[in-house]
């Protein structure tokens, strides 16, 4: 929300001195019913009514600002209350329609995530697929859009953060004199290693891994770099796009002897976005990401992967059916993707298992221990073990969400965390029916999800809209308001009081996380040195560890690879704080069931009582001719605080993160130490160096510097609070209290467009109603009419 001192009059499309004209011109029908071709009918009405109350009032507030704006023209006196109106108009007008809902697909090698995303999308190999192998090679983003064409953009690290990482695969290649041959066996196999040589050959030629940092930068690389660092392809069609994106994002092997344009430029490739023509399955708003599950070596993209992981809505945990019951592996994903609900926007978790067309008959039978009725082929038997796989992981994913999260969050709500489907025998249909992949179940989830994100957003904004345009019609009201100043400085005195009970209220709040931070630390004094040497310890020794070792530390701590499981020192030694704090710091976060715990309750009690003190006032002293301004402080008081829950979850990330980037700190010269080390025996006295650094910043209080830093966050996060609220509540009645000073009565007439905007605000429970009824009936429907799943296609 614009302060008043910060008002400019904004004209962002000006055409022919027709502010907004051109943004405000409808979309023709076409274009506008092609939007929803991915739902059903009766979903396409409910999203059509939706978009008619959007549009409309746009068009309300557009003709509201432009008449404001044309009496700004005419004088320079500006009061206060019409500069904050203005920038409220504005910032309503420019809103966004919908941000978008991402969907995230995490999961590890061959999991089938690009699999699943053609099956979803309908384009068979539209990215590129190789059964068990590594193939995706980044973060590759897939939604729908208004364009004609087929388009994807490639986005390179920029200058600075190739040079970042060049610099750090030129320390982890380099050997000194002395290196003996028992070090230099040690890098055999080693991962790291090989992906630098890689990289560096792939880009500068054959002998690149052995020059120097300061070589590399003065050879040029061996495809063109645009300026931009973006490479826009553009198709007709899908197959068209789908071989000119390939090269791009199919991870390229040692062995593998192309030498375009394409392949070369891999290593410098940050993240891909595709945007596919209107679609009749994927509909505009929802993006599906490709995640892939380890991060990356480079600093910047590891970033992005982590970013990537937090701003996703929906997760999607991909693992196939031969993997799903265990493993390492599967585990990470799971755990990441929890955190993710800790730190990030996601509010929903489910497992989804690929490849269930993979069954041995003849073995399952022997092992099959469940069922009196026969199995009569190798569909029945799919289909049974797809159910006990629900029933199983759906129990198993419950129970370690519960640990985690608050027993209220809604993610434990679902009646179903479990997804079975099959890609290829959505294709095939030799075994199953469409409906029995669950790939239209999946589709079924996107639509749901983003018609009742449209639903709410419509609503806020319309209702918003309304109180601005209450406030902006009573401003041309002559009536005499007595006893003005006295009703306004009994609410101000009102809003100090409330204020400071709310300030008391998030102490009470945040002072749930003190014990369990206590007992993690402790937990974590007590067990860091066996944390620590796990993560050390390789089953294979040294050999093939060596440089991995080398990198982490060049790292401060963190290694991640395509190839290989995560490495986080730094997690991996605070872990026993956050298995302490993990569900008091979800409670704290969480909406819904008011508890002691929970932020967002204590502010929804602030701005009630707010809203009942302006009621009773009004009330009490008879503002008979000022009921538009306290529909207007209600409002407004709802919106203000409203916009307080995006602030406060976009910094519970950097809170979550405290603990550990606290720890990463500390032991940051340890790390630079320990990178430093050549020579005979090095991998030993690395390991040596990283143990005795982390011992000493243990003595010397690491853990509980990492408890004060998270205790300081919390502290910032409540004085941020407390001073946005005192900030824009105080601007906005300073709006309220303006009214009737005279400043204000030559402005435009806008009672027509009061007048449309408070039937667009009736007309918002109709369409909510007509919804309703209408998902009711098409439920009603489903239920009364045969099974889809009929006899599989031949």
């Amino acid at each position: 929300m614009a302060e008043m001192a910060d008002f400019v009059i904004q004209e962002p499309h000006p055409v022919d001195g027709d502010l907004f004209k051109e943004p405000m011109k409808k979309r023709r029908r076409s274009d506008r019913d092609q939007r929803f071709r991915a739902f059903p009918s009766v979903e396409q009405s409910a999203l059509k009514e939706y978009e008619k109350l959007e549009s409309r009032t746009r068009r309300v507030l557009s003709n509201t600002y432009q008449k404001l704006i044309q009496c700004v023209f005419l004088d320079d006196s500006i009061p206060n209350g019409l500069k904050y109106l203005i920038n409220r108009l504005l910032a309503l007008i420019e809103k966004p329609s919908l941000d978008p809902i991402y969907i995230g697909l995490f999961g590890s090698t061959g999991a089938g995530k690009s699999s699943l995303i053609n099956a979803i999308i309908q384009q068979a190999m539209f990215l590129p697929v190789s059964g068990e192998s590594i193939c995706t090679s980044c973060i590759v983003q897939v939604s729908s859009g208004c364009c004609e064409q087929y388009e994807a953009k490639i986005h390179l690290l920029s200058d600075q953060e190739w040079k970042e990482e060049l610099k750090n695969l030129t320390k982890l290649l380099h050997r000194t004199e002395e290196l003996g041959r028992e070090e230099a066996d040690m890098w055999d196999g080693d991962d790291a290693v090989e992906e630098a040589i890689w990289k560096l050959q792939m880009l500068y030629g054959n002998g690149a891994e052995r020059k120097t940092y300061e070589e590399l930068l003065r050879v040029k690389p061996k495809v063109k770099i645009p300026t931009s660092r973006i490479i826009t392809l553009k198709a007709e069609e899908a197959g068209e796009l789908s071989v000119k994106l390939d090269p791009y994002i199919r991870t390229k092997r040692r062995d593998w002897n192309g030498d375009s344009a394409e392949t070369q430029i891999w290593p410098l490739i940050k993240h891909v976005e595709v945007t596919l023509p209107k679609s009749e399955l994927i509909p505009e708003g929802v993006v599906l990401v490709d995640i892939p599950g380890t991060g990356d070596f480079n600093s910047k993209r590891d970033e992005m992967w982590k970013k990537t992981i937090d701003k996703c809505s929906v997760i999607w945990v991909i693992s196939d059916i031969e993997r799903v019951s265990g493993g390492r592996a599967h585990e990470d994903l799971l755990n990441e993707s929890i955190k993710a609900c800790q730190r990030g926007f996601c509010r929903d978790v489910a497992l989804v298992v690929t490849k269930t067309d993979k069954l041995h008959l003849p073995e399952y039978l022997r092992e099959r221990k469940v069922g009196n009725q026969a199995i009569q082929n190798q569909r029945e038997a799919v289909l049974e073990r797809n159910e006990m796989i629900k029933l199983q992981r759906n129990r198993i994913l419950k129970e370690k969400l519960k640990r985690k999260l608050p027993a209220d969050s809604k993610v434990l709500e679902a009646s179903n965390l479990v997804y079975t489907v099959s890609a290829q025998e959505y294709w095939w249909q030799a075994l199953l029916t469409e409906e029995e992949t669950e790939i239209p179940k999946l589709r079924e989830y996107i639509r749901r999800r983003l018609l009742e994100k449209k639903r709410r957003m419509v609503t806020k904004y319309v209702t918003e809209a309304f109180g601005l345009l209450l406030l902006t019609d009573s401003f041309n009201s002559t009536e005499n308001l007595p006893n003005e100043h006295l009703h306004l400085s009994g609410l101000r005195r009102f809003l100090e009081e409330k204020i400071q009970l709310l300030e008391k209220a998030i102490d009470q709040c945040f002072a749930h996380i003190a014990q369990p931070l206590q007992e993690g630390v402790r937990n974590a004094r007590a067990s860091y040195r066996r944390i620590l040497g796990a993560c050390l310890v390789r089953s294979r020794g040294n050999q093939g560890f060596h440089q991995t070792l080398k990198a982490v530390c060049l790292k401060n701590g963190i290694y991640a690879s395509r190839t290989l499981a995560r490495i986080d020192l730094n997690e991996a030694i605070t872990q026993p704080i956050y298995d302490q704090i993990d569900p008091v710091f979800g409670g704290i976060f969480r909406t819904g069931t008011p508890t002691g715990s929970a932020l967002m309750p204590h502010i929804d009690a602030f701005k009630h009582s707010l809203q009942e003190k302006m009621t009773e006032i009004g009330i009490r002293n008879g503002w008979k001719y000022d009921s538009y301004k306290k529909s207007f402080l209600i409002q407004e008081i709802s919106a203000i605080l409203g916009g307080l829950e995006g602030h406060i979850l976009r910094k519970k990330r950097r809170i979550y993160e405290s603990l550990t980037s606290s720890v990463q700190n500390d032991l940051k010269p340890c790390y630079e130490e320990a990178a430093q080390i050549t020579g005979k025996k090095a991998c030993e006295r690395m390991k040596d160096v990283i143990r005795r650094g982390v011992d000493r910043q243990v003595a010397e209080g690491m853990f509980e510097r990492a408890q004060e830093r998270m205790q300081h966050q919390f502290q910032q996060l409540k004085h941020g609070i407390t001073e946005k609220v005192k900030g824009n509540i105080a601007t906005m009645l300073t709006l309220a209290s303006s009214q009737g000073d005279g400043l204000y009565k030559e402005l435009a007439d806008v009672k027509s467009e009061y007048k449309e905007m408070e039937k667009l605000h009736r007309s918002l429970r109709e369409v909510a109603e007509n919804a309703a009824l209408r998902r009711g009936m098409q439920d009603f429907l489903l239920r009364m009419s045969p099974s889809k799943a009929g006899p599989p296609r031949t």
